[in-house]
C-alpha cells in the first residue's frame, strides 16, 4: 500500500471521480455521455487535467475512425447488401447444431469487417420469422446471434470500437500501435471456439421461452379496453381533440376502429356513430370515460370474441431504446411520441418484466422494449440508419401490415407514446409481414431493382477496399475509413442526411470523455499504483495470474459500465503493469481490448445483448447462466495465446 500513500491530491480526486462515475453508470442515474462529461469537467475544474489533456480525446484518431465506420456500416445497411445472405442463412436443411453454425459463422465473419449493430439489427427480425415458421423458440437462437457478433468483432482491429480505442490510446502514449490483424490471433480461435461450443452442445443451456410475445402481452390485454360511440352521442362530428380524448390522466386513445378499418387517433380525426375507440389505461380511467355521455362498453362481435383486443390493431412493433435516444429520461408524453415518432406505445418491458405503471407517465430508460402500434412504414422509417434512437426495430408476433388503415391524416395521427419495430398485422403471416415492408420472407429469393443491385455491389466494394488498404498498411485505418465514408455518400449509397443520422454521437462522446479521464488515471500516478497492487496480489503466481487478474477486472467493469469506458480506464493500469514486468505493452493492450468486448454475463454490458433480449424473451439471469462457460472459454484462449506469442 506504499504506492497509494505516496499519491498526491490529484490522484485521490481522480479516484473519487472515477468511482462516482462508475456508481452513477451502475445506477443508471443519467446517460453515459453526460456522466462521463460531468466527471471530466470535475477533473478539468480541479486542475487534475489541462484543457489539452481533457479534450485530446475529441481529436483522437480512434474517435474519428469509429465515426467514419458508422457511416460505412450505414451505407452497407442502406443498400440492403447484407440481405443477400438470406438463402444461405435461412436454409431449411440441418439440425439445431447446423442451424446455429449456419448463421453464427457469417455473423462472426461480417462483424470483423463492419459494425456488428446493423448486422444484428438486420438478422434479428428475420431470424424471428424463420424460427416461428419452423416452431423453433427464438430463445434458442438470439443469444448465439449476439455472442457471434461480439466474438466476431474481436477478429480484426476495425471489428469493434474497443479495439480502435485501445490502438488509438497506445499510439497516443507512444507505444507501438496495434496492427490490423494483431487481434486476429486471439479473435479467430475465440470466435470459432464459441461457435463450436454452441453447435456441439452448448445450445442445451439456452432457455426455452417459446414465443417471446407473452412477456408483456398479458399486461397489454389487461390495460386495453374498448368503448363505442352510441347513437345520438354528442361526440359525433367532433374531432378527437374537440371531444377531449387527447390528454387523459391515466389512459390514452390508441386508435379508432370503423368497420374493417383501423384509424390512427390523430387530434384531427373525426368521430362517427358506431366508432369503436380503443384505449390503453387503468380500470379507473375506463370507469371515468364511461361516465361521459355518448360512450358505452363495446360488446365484441362473435368473430371478435375469439380474438384478443391486441390483435384488432394497426401493425405492432417492438423497439429497443438506444442509450443515445432522445427518449431516455423522458416520459412518452414529454417526448410527444405520437407526433414525433408516428406511433403509439401500448406497453413497456424493462429487462424481463413489464412496466405496470401508466405507460404515458413512465420515465424511459435505455434498453426498454416498447410495444408500438403504428402504420406499416414504421419499421422502415426508424430502422434505416437510426441507431441513435433504437437499437432494434422488429415485428411483433410476425404480424405485418395487413389491416387497412383508414383516414387521411396518418402522419398527424401517430401516437402519444410510440416506439419502433417492424410492421405486424392482425391477420398477416410472417411472410406477408416481410412483404409488406418490401422484404422477402427469410430464405426466399429477394427481388431487387437493377439500380439497387448495383448500389449493393458498390457499397460492398467500398467496404472491401477499405479493409484491404487498411490491412496491408497502404493507408492508416483512420484515413481508409474516412475516405470510405465519403465514397459511400459520393456514390449515392447513402445520402448526406442518412450519414449524419447514422453517427452515434453519444458513443463518440463517451469515448472522447473517457479518454480524458484515462489521461488523469495515467498522469496522476494512479495507474502505476493500481498496477503494483495487481502485481502484489499475484506475487509468486507468474504472468498467467497477472493476465487473468487484469482480464477479470476489465471484464467486470465491462459488465457494469460501457465496454469503451472499461477499456479506457483499464488500459493505463495494464500498460503500467507491463512496464513493471518488462513485458510487451502490446500483449496487455490486446488483453484489455478482448476483455472489454467479451460481455457475455449480462444484457447491459454490450448493446447486441440488449437488442436480442426482447425478441428472445430472455430474463436477466439467462445471460449469466449461458454466458459463464463462454466467458471462461474466451478468457482461457486469450491468456493462452498471449502467453505463447509474447512470453
Amino acid at each position: 500500500m506504499e504506492e497509494f500513500a505516496a499519491l498526491g491530491p490529484d490522484a485521490w480526486i481522480t479516484v473519487a471521480v472515477a468511482l462516482a462515475v462508475v456508481v452513477a453508470l451502475v445506477w443508471d442515474i443519467s446517460r453515459p455521455d453526460m456522466l462521463l462529461l460531468g466527471g471530466l469537467s470535475v477533473l478539468l475544474l480541479s486542475g487534475v487535467v489541462t484543457p489539452d489533456q481533457a479534450f485530446a480525446g475529441f481529436s483522437n484518431s480512434a474517435v474519428l475512425t469509429v465515426g467514419a465506420l458508422y457511416v460505412v456500416a450505414a451505407g452497407v445497411q442502406q443498400t440492403d447488401a447484407l440481405a443477400t445472405l438470406d438463402q444461405f442463412l435461412f436454409s431449411t436443411s440441418g439440425g439445431r447444431g447446423a442451424t446455429l453454425a449456419r448463421f453464427m459463422l457469417p455473423t462472426s465473419f461480417l462483424s470483423g469487417l463492419i459494425n456488428n449493430t446493423p448486422i444484428v439489427a438486420m438478422l434479428t427480425p428475420r431470424l424471428q420469422e424463420w424460427a416461428a415458421e419452423r416452431g423453433i423458440p427464438a430463445s434458442k437462437l438470439m443469444i448465439p446471434l449476439s455472442y457471434a457478433a461480439i466474438t466476431g468483432g474481436m477478429t480484426t482491429l476495425v471489428g469493434t470500437s474497443t479495439n480502435l480505442i485501445v490502438a488509438g490510446l497506445m499510439e497516443a502514449e507512444g507505444y507501438e500501435p496495434l496492427q490490423f490483424f494483431d487481434v486476429t490471433w486471439i479473435g479467430v480461435p475465440a470466435s470459432l471456439a464459441v461457435i463450436a461450443y454452441f453447435v456441439l452442445g452448448g445450445h442445451r443451456f439456452l432457455p426455452d421461452r417459446g414465443t417471446p410475445a407473452p412477456v408483456v402481452e398479458d399486461e397489454l390485454e389487461e390495460n386495453t379496453f374498448e368503448l363505442k360511440v352510441t347513437v345520438g352521442s354528442p361526440l359525433i362530428g367532433e374531432t378527437v381533440k374537440e371531444a377531449n380524448l387527447r390528454h387523459l390522466d391515466d389512459a390514452y386513445l390508441t386508435h379508432v376502429r370503423r368497420g374493417e378499418q383501423v384509424i390512427q387517433a390523430s387530434p384531427r380525426q373525426g368521430l362517427e356513430q358506431g366508432d369503436v375507440l380503443t384505449f390503453n389505461g387503468t380500470p379507473a380511467a375506463r370507469e371515468q370515460l364511461l361516465q361521459r355521455s355518448g360512450l358505452k362498453r363495446n360488446i365484441p362481435e362473435p368473430d371478435d370474441e375469439r380474438k384478443p383486443i391486441r390483435y384488432r390493431t394497426l401493425p405492432l412493433y417492438e423497439a429497443v431504446i438506444a442509450e443515445s435516444s432522445d427518449l431516455v429520461g423522458k416520459t412518452l408524453r414529454e417526448a410527444n411520441f405520437r407526433e414525433e415518432y408516428q406511433g403509439v406505445v401500448l406497453g413497456i418491458q424493462r429487462k424481463d418484466k413489464p412496466v405496470t405503471s401508466p405507460v404515458g407517465n413512465t420515465r424511459l430508460k435505455a434498453g426498454d422494449l416498447l410495444i408500438v402500434e403504428a402504420p406499416g412504414d414504421f419499421a422502415k422509417r426508424w430502422s434505416s440508419g437510426r441507431r441513435d434512437e433504437f437499437y432494434l426495430v422488429a415485428p411483433r408476433d410476425g404480424r405485418g401490415g395487413g389491416i387497412p388503415s383508414g383516414g387521411t391524416d396518418t402522419a398527424a395521427g401517430s401516437t402519444a407514446n410510440g416506439a419502433s419495430a417492424n410492421g405486424s398485422s392482425a391477420n398477416g403471416t410472417a411472410a406477408e409481414a416481410a412483404s409488406a415492408n418490401g422484404q422477402a420472407a427469410p430464405g426466399e429469393p429477394r427481388e431487387e431493382s437493377e439500380e439497387g443491385s448495383s448500389m449493393m455491389y458498390v457499397a460492398l466494394g467500398i467496404t472491401g477496399a477499405m479493409v484491404v488498404v487498411a490491412a496491408t498498411g497502404v493507408l492508416p485505418i483512420v484515413t481508409a475509413a474516412f475516405v470510405a465514408a465519403l465514397l459511400m455518400i459520393a456514390t449515392g449509397c447513402l445520402s448526406g442526411a442518412a450519414a449524419q443520422k447514422s453517427l452515434n454521437v453519444q458513443v463518440l462522446v463517451v469515448i472522447a470523455a473517457a479518454l480524458g479521464i484515462g489521461q488523469a488515471v495515467e498522469t496522476t500516478g494512479l495507474a502505476r499504483a493500481l498496477a503494483q497492487t495487481v502485481l502484489d496480489a499475484t506475487a509468486g503466481l507468474g504472468p498467467v495470474a497477472v493476465l487473468v487478474a487484469l482480464y477479470l477486472a476489465t471484464n467486470l467493469l465491462t459488465e457494469i459500465i460501457t465496454n469503451n469506458a472499461a477499456a479506457v480506464l483499464m488500459l493505463p493500469i495494464s500498460t503500467a503493469t507491463a512496464s513493471t514486468l518488462g513485458a510487451p505493452p502490446a500483449a496487455f493492450g490486446l488483453l484489455v481490448a478482448v476483455a472489454a468486448s467479451a460481455s457475455f454475463l449480462t444484457p447491459i454490458g454490450y448493446q447486441t445483448n440488449l437488442m436480442v433480449m426482447g425478441p428472445g424473451g430472455y430474463r436477466f439471469s439467462d445471460y449469466a447462466r449461458v454466458g459463464w462457460p463462454v466467458t471462461l472459454i474466451v478468457m482461457s484462449i486469450t491468456v493462452g495465446i498471449i502467453m505463447v506469442l509474447y512470453f
